[in-house]
């Protein structure tokens, strides 16, 4: 499956299929939330949350080209990732784009 974040892909005729996307909501266990508080006393990158939002992207990233292949699709286009936080220590990650069939 190709994935771009442009809206066409160069040289190819594209048959829209339709809007396709994944999405996650994800959390980190109690000890590493605790000890993310603590980091947040000195500075510096939280590696938990790194390591749980790249978890998490690449599980919504998974359930969006499943739904692509579902429509038959040969690639994502305009592909696109967003995220926000549900609660304290749980953050969705939704991935989207348009699912396109090559000419």
């Amino acid at each position: 499956m190709l994935l771009v974040n442009i809206d066409y892909i160069p040289g190819r005729e594209l048959e829209v299929l339709g809007v396709v996307k994944g999405t996650v909501v994800q959390s980190k266990n109690f000890g590493k939330d605790f000890m993310a508080g603590m980091k947040t006393l000195v500075g510096g990158e939280i590696t938990g949350y790194t390591e749980m939002l790249v978890e998490a992207r690449q599980i919504a990233t998974k359930r969006m080209v499943d739904e692509a292949e579902g429509l038959g699709a040969d690639a994502v286009i305009n592909m696109r990732y967003g995220s926000s936080s549900v609660m304290q220590g749980a953050a969705e990650v939704i991935a989207y784009g348009t699912a396109v069939k090559l000419r």
